[in-house]
């Protein structure tokens, strides 16, 4: 599953593959964002942790998987 974190004052967004359930994701940030003071953290499909300071988080985006695009077919 694609999980997109927004950062704010970063000009690029936070975009990993996650083995977690969207439900487990979304029960993972609301934790962070009570706390207010803590850390964000996720784990990507290869084990790596992706730490966002809670308050610094504007938002996630939660969404389905994405293939990987192969080639230069038309889109």
């Amino acid at each position: 599953m694609e999980v997109k974190i927004g950062v704010q004052h970063a000009p690029r967004e936070i975009v990993m593959e996650s083995k977690q359930t969207p439900d487990e994701v979304e029960s993972t940030v609301a934790a962070a964002l009570e706390k207010g003071t803590g850390m964000l953290s996720l784990t990507d499909e290869h084990g790596r942790r992706v730490l966002v300071p809670a308050d610094r988080v504007a938002y996630v985006e939660i969404g389905e998987a994405s293939g990987r695009k192969v080639g230069f077919g038309a889109i």
